[in-house]
């Protein structure tokens, strides 16, 4: 099954790519690597989550927050490469959360990315992964994910 017909049957769709907060590219294409630069939490062209994990908000709405980065850096690749499905493989996934103090949950919280990269892409779909905990992000944004990606 296509990659955008598993995101239909999962009631997710892309949404609209976010410009550079930046001077900096979203993506940026190496021979078969594509290398995507830290993405947010973005919903209708603003930022959907803005504070720290473990004060504003709990592990589910981080992950919640990650999926939806997930998806954001997905259309970034639809951009890049016009189709979902010449993606090879995830090749490795790093996440950073805007923690509070004390905050340890990061990978349960950058799942929500994972989990829905292996959803639509299968076992090509499972990366290696750091997930961190920061003291701040741009903007104030809880949840920031960058990529590598294998292409055809």
């Amino acid at each position: 099954m296509r990659v955008e017909a598993k995101l239909k049957e999962l009631n997710l769709e892309l949404p609209p790519c976010a410009p550079s907060i930046g001077s900096y590219v979203r993506a940026a294409r190496s021979g078969d690597l594509l290398f995507l630069a830290g993405h947010g939490p973005n919903r209708d062209g603003k930022q959907a989550y803005t504070g720290k994990l473990g004060r504003e908000y709990d592990v589910q709405a981080g992950y919640d927050a990650a999926k939806l980065v997930a998806l954001n850096c997905l259309a970034t690749v639809k951009e890049a490469l016009g189709d979902l499905d010449k993606v090879i493989r995830v090749v490795k996934v790093t996440g950073f959360v805007n923690s509070a103090a004390g905050f340890v949950s990061q990978p349960q919280v950058i799942n929500g990315c994972s989990d829905l990269l292996i959803a639509l892409f299968g076992d090509a779909g499972r990366h290696a992964r750091a997930a961190v905990g920061v003291a701040e992000l741009p903007n104030g944004m809880a949840v920031e994910i960058e990529m590598i990606l294998e292409v055809e």
